[in-house]
């Protein structure tokens, strides 16, 4: 009961080893803690530095959190932007999993019969991409750490790309969307899986309720981490809305964009054509 007690504390932002001398600064430190969560979700200048070191420290929980939280809805998300991905049409092709984290997407592109071709998989988290080793063999499923504004990438010669749950957490969203359209050859697909948010009110409440109270303290019980799941729901708030991000997209050179939504508008696919 006691562990109970002291996780139940954590997650509510109160370190284990604190004493009770120790709380008046405690206050300070979770409160500093949480303006930065909500500057780098805000996009502020910190945001690159802020996501890298959250993601490296939550890596050997997150499928878990990720299964876990979103009830298993993630992996039939990731199918249907597989599907939308159009990789049949060039099966021995090679693609990038942009923002790769624990190399869920690319894994499961490389399980599918008929595909015989890799997958290059980029994350500037090396602990995320490290954490998702074994999940495919190497010479099929490629890690490489690598930032989405600066893709170690020739121009135009990745058959397609997809992006799950992380364009949101790019530093410039307009320039990573410029670096997929450079590296990738005329005709290729680009998808973005992303979470939003619905836009019936019914669905909202019960939505925002969910995402601003449920999971960051599920979050953080089970991650340790006192603001990684803070900084998500706030940084899905703060992202583009399903049209603006269309716009963003063929503005960055992307033609016959489409988007719609998944499971209420909880989540949604984006698809361009380079």
């Amino acid at each position: 009961m006691a562990c109970i007690a002291a996780r139940f504390r954590e997650a509510r932002g109160v370190p284990r080893t604190a004493r009770r001398g120790d709380l008046s600064a405690m206050p300070s430190t979770l409160d500093a803690d949480l303006r930065r969560a909500d500057a780098a979700a805000a996009g502020g200048e910190g945001k690159r530095d802020y996501v890298q070191q959250i993601f490296s420290e939550i890596a050997p929980r997150y499928d878990l959190l990720n299964h876990v939280l979103s009830l298993n809805i993630d992996k039939a998300w990731r199918r249907q932007a597989l599907e939308a991905l159009g990789w049949r049409q060039r099966p021995a092709g090679r693609y990038l999993d942009l923002c790769a984290g624990t190399l869920d997407v690319g894994a499961t592109l490389v399980r599918q019969t008929g595909f015989t071709g890799r997958v290059l998989a980029a994350d500037f988290a090396e602990p995320m991409l490290r954490a998702g080793t074994g999940k495919a063999p190497r010479d099929r499923l490629v890690p490489v750490t690598a930032d989405a504004l600066r893709l170690p990438i020739a121009d135009g010669v990745m058959d397609g790309a997809i992006v799950a749950f992380g364009i949101r957490n790019v530093a410039a969203l307009d320039v990573a969307l410029a670096e997929v359209r450079r590296v990738l050859v005329p005709g290729a697909r680009f998808v973005i899986l992303e979470f939003s948010t619905p836009r019936s009110a019914l669905v909202r409440a019960g939505y925002q309720f969910y995402f601003h109270n449920v999971l960051p303290l599920v979050g953080r019980l089970v991650s340790g981490h006192r603001t990684a799941y803070t900084y998500l729901p706030r940084s899905v708030a703060h992202f583009p809305e399903l049209e603006v991000l269309a716009a963003r997209m063929t503005a960055a050179g992307f033609r016959d964009v489409t988007f719609r939504p998944l499971t209420f508008g909880i989540a949604a696919l984006h698809v361009g054509t380079a």
